[in-house]
């Protein structure tokens, strides 16, 4: 059975029908929000990559891509965990200028996710993706895009609260930066998902800095590919979840690897074999754009919005039989 939470004395806010609106509505008026706040325009992209392009994203390295042959094709192919690498691809391809960016509806399936009330095999999020110059390649380029990434959350939750009101979810704006040393150092005796929830009942928005590399207790606060974000320059938004009374990451994001970075991470990643990957090969060659990007759970900013306990009841995916009878009996309905 997936590890699961049933609050005492939850009762989902709307009706099954509602909730398919409320939805809808966040769907559409959170990404108008998000693209009018960074310049992003919306493109098509792939549900799988190519094995050998090296365009997958591995995540922390052990999770196993889905993957299938094209006979006709003459290629295997693997379903996408995510389009980090490939949304760096596109903006090159379809001549983005700096200043401009992408975003696009992704959907991925994580076979080897530990299911629970936040995570599902089945993944969606609005991933995006921006050109920057290289004098944008710095803390304070990066905690700008985040508060006006918060901004439009906190917009899109504004209007939901007008739409239906009934829903009574309230963000906060004021977004409070520390990096996962700082917080490593304030709550030594706390694993990072303790340090996270101590942190969140502080400050009820916050952006988690610097995720990839080591600190100095000798393990990284969570895992992160070495090849796309810059472990120095980019982080996790954190939102408090009241329903759920703990820390709720709504989006990873950062700006993503140089040439220098890249050499350096897949060298202390233990990664060098992937230098010789087609993406890999341009990168580390100087022939991409400089950018930065993320992702923003959709399912995930449904559930924070809308108040449910658990993200099967705002998206379609699989469940274990206990999981099914529990909220069941609980009155919660997973689609």
């Amino acid at each position: 059975m997936s590890k699961l939470i049933i609050p005492q004395g939850y009762k989902a806010s709307l009706s099954v029908y509602e909730l398919q609106r409320a939805i809808e509505f966040i769907k559409s008026n959170f990404q108008v929000n998000l693209s009018n706040a960074l310049n992003l325009r919306r493109v098509s992209a792939p549900l799988f990559v190519e094995e050998n392009s090296g365009l997958n994203d591995n995540l922390n390295g052990y999770e196993r891509p889905v993957g299938f042959d094209i006979p006709d094709v003459g290629i295997d192919a693997q379903v996408v965990h995510s389009l980090a690498k490939w949304k760096r691809l596109a903006l090159k391809r379809y001549e983005f200028n700096v200043g401009k960016g992408l975003f696009t509806d992704m959907n991925a399936i994580r076979r080897d996710e530990e299911v629970d009330n936040l995570h599902s095999v089945y993944v969606d999020q609005w991933d995006w993706e921006k050109v920057i110059s290289r004098e944008d390649r710095n803390e304070a380029y990066l905690r700008r895009t985040v508060r006006d990434i918060v901004g439009a959350v906190c917009e899109t939750n504004d209007a939901l609260g007008v739409a239906f009101p009934s829903l009574h979810t309230k963000l906060d704006r004021e977004v409070y930066f520390i990096t996962t040393q700082e917080l490593e150092d304030r709550y030594p005796d706390l694993s990072p998902k303790q340090r996270e929830n101590e942190i969140l009942r502080e400050h009820h928005t916050v952006f988690l800095m610097q995720i990839g590399g080591k600190l100095r207790s000798g393990a990284p606060h969570d895992g992160r590919a070495p090849d796309y974000d810059d472990w120095a320059l980019n982080g996790d938004i954190l939102m408090w979840n009241p329903v759920l009374e703990s820390a709720f990451e709504i989006s990873s994001m950062g700006i993503r690897v140089d040439e220098e970075s890249l050499d350096r991470q897949l060298t202390l990643a233990g990664c060098d074999d992937r230098r010789n990957l087609p993406f890999h090969k341009m990168l580390l060659a100087g022939e991409l754009p400089l950018t930065m990007g993320g992702g923003i759970g959709q399912s995930r900013l449904c559930m924070l919005m809308i108040g449910t306990c658990h993200i099967g009841e705002v998206q379609s995916s699989l469940w274990d039989p206990e999981t099914v009878k529990a909220c069941a009996e609980a009155g919660i309905l997973l689609l």
